[in-house]
């Protein structure tokens, strides 16, 4: 693992330029996904900053709530790249809060716009295990396997190129159901519902993970929930179009 990057008297911290490069790259692919919609690319584009930015911020002051004295003695830690100290639950809701009102003051469509930022979200679950790998973090459970890997030691599963591995998939197939016909919205969820299912999967790899009950961890418990919600949001979307498909077809063909 190599968490920082030295270029002379520079020490690049590499899972947060990681997090980075995936941002660039997510913001790049949401525009042209967006102008192959038929959208404003520009105002997608805005929207996800937007959100981005607002979720960034947002989680960097939950942490740092949580640990107020810490940050009330060093205030410039506020501004670090680390990407360990960021609350991801709270950051979520208000990148998520932050979208939805840019979206509704601008009017822009909520359907086809959700699947406009899908392939940001693929890419940046690649950047998340890129950072991952960089760091350390989310690493594997004890194993003496050929392709084991000795970190903090310890012989473990490489979870993080598990991880990797999984988010390429789910970038994969995106693209392979963006060449089909799907009804708006679709595409979006179906980018979360295999992001979740990766977790729920790669979880039981993990030697970092929080038992709940049972053998069943806290992430795949969450990744069930989340999971669970996109294939009936999918459904229910996929009816509403069927419905309005044949209807159409009726008023056309009396």
């Amino acid at each position: 693992m190599f968490p920082i990057l030295q270029l002379g008297p520079l020490a690049i911290q590499v899972p947060g330029l990681a997090l980075l490069i995936g941002v660039w790259v997510g913001l790049a692919l949401a525009e042209k996904e967006a102008t192959r919609l038929k959208l404003n690319p520009d105002a997608v584009y805005s929207l996800a900053f937007t959100g981005l930015v607002a979720g960034v911020i947002g989680a960097r002051l939950a942490y740092a709530a949580r640990y107020l004295s810490i940050y009330a003695a060093e205030p410039l830690s506020l501004f670090s790249l680390n990407p360990a100290t960021l609350a991801p639950t709270e950051g979520m809701l208000i990148g998520l809060i932050a979208a939805f009102v840019y979206g509704q003051r601008n009017k822009l469509p909520l359907r086809p716009t959700l699947d406009a930022l899908a392939p940001a979200l693929a890419i940046m679950g690649i950047a998340v295990a890129a950072a991952h790998f960089a760091s350390g973090d989310a690493f594997g459970a004890s194993a003496r396997l050929p392709w084991s890997i000795y970190l903090w030691d310890d012989y473990r599963h490489p979870s993080q190129v598990y991880e990797l591995i999984g988010a390429v998939g789910v970038l994969g197939l995106w693209w392979a159901m963006k060449q089909r016909r799907l009804p708006p919205g679709i595409n979006f969820w179906a980018v979360i519902a295999l992001s979740a299912s990766a977790r729920i999967f790669l979880e039981a790899f993990r030697g970092d993970s929080l038992i709940t009950v049972g053998n069943l961890r806290a992430a795949q418990a969450w990744g069930l929930i989340v999971l669970t919600i996109c294939l009936l949001v999918m459904k229910a979307w996929n009816q509403k179009a069927a419905a309005s498909a044949t209807a159409l077809e009726d008023v056309q063909h009396p």
